[in-house]
């Protein structure tokens, strides 16, 4: 772990309308680190990415998030929410989807306050066009969005997190829904940002297999805990076993594939599916 760190949670409580969903989470990360966020639906991931960028209040506990509070290292934070489709009426072009994360609205600041609109615009092109090289989406970022395939809207997704040049990169099932060579691509691609930029990476998945050339460490939550630490440490049977108190087992397959068995469906919500 790096020697500074990027993420620090002491016995981190959050409720929402009234239940528990985290209780007890404790989580070092280190800045540069890699992080895959995992668990079952319901077991709090989402909650605790919008804990830590100060969009739901702790119950108790403390969240220090760039050595300050997650509220105030929100501008320094490139966010993924958890996708939802285009719609393929929509014509935006790729390039204009990543110029949008400049906006001061949204998990940024706009660059260049003090000069003048074409210095600005052309400071603001700049960085749009290297954060689109960055993830190799060049060859299609003119074209819009509904043309585009599943993969390649991911790649100009993270471009748009990317382009206020965070700190720290907050990403919510981004390999959701892409097939098994897009996966490996945009786990790759992160890994290589990661490393290359110094950036925090913190990834929320249901399957570590994509991630398991990526991360440096895994955070795995159930009933409401957290257990972090490498994943040969971690997603073992005992390990598991303890964390949702049931029997659970991990099978290794011949390709080097990680298969949990066993683990229990997460509780409902107020008869909804629990917030993630």
């Amino acid at each position: 772990m790096s020697a500074k760190s990027a993420i620090s949670l002491r016995t981190v409580a959050v409720a929402l309308g009234g239940r528990t969903v985290l209780r007890d989470v404790s989580l070092e990360v280190g800045q540069g680190e890699f992080v895959a966020v995992l668990g079952p639906n319901g077991a709090g991931k989402s909650t605790l990415m919008r804990a830590l960028l100060g969009l739901v209040p702790l119950h108790s506990g403390s969240a220090v998030v760039l050595g300050t509070t997650p509220a105030q290292a929100r501008t320094r934070i490139g966010y993924l929410p958890q996708r939802r489709g285009f719609d393929h009426s929509l014509r935006v072009r790729g390039i204009d989807l990543v110029r949008l994360g400049l906006d001061g609205a949204r998990w940024g600041i706009p660059l260049g306050l003090t000069r003048s609109a074409r210095e600005r615009r052309r400071v603001e092109l700049e960085r749009v066009s290297e954060v689109i090289e960055l993830v190799g989406a060049s060859p299609y970022a003119q074209r819009p969005l509904n043309t585009l395939s599943g993969g390649e809207q991911q790649r100009l997704l993270i471009a748009q997190a990317l382009v206020t040049d965070p700190e720290l990169l907050i990403l919510d099932e981004p390999l959701d829904s892409l097939d098994l060579p897009n996966q490996a691509a945009v786990s790759g691609l992160l890994g290589r940002i990661s490393k290359q930029r110094n950036v925090t990476v913190l990834l929320v998945a249901h399957d570590v297999n994509p991630l398991l050339g990526q991360a440096d460490r895994v955070a795995y939550l159930a009933g409401g805990h957290a257990l972090a630490g490498p994943v040969e440490q971690v997603i073992t049977g005992p390990k598991l076993s303890a964390l949702y108190g049931a029997p659970i087992e991990v099978l290794r397959t011949a390709d080097g594939r990680l298969v949990v068995v066993g683990q229990p469906e997460a509780p409902h919500y107020h008869g909804h599916r629990h917030p993630d």
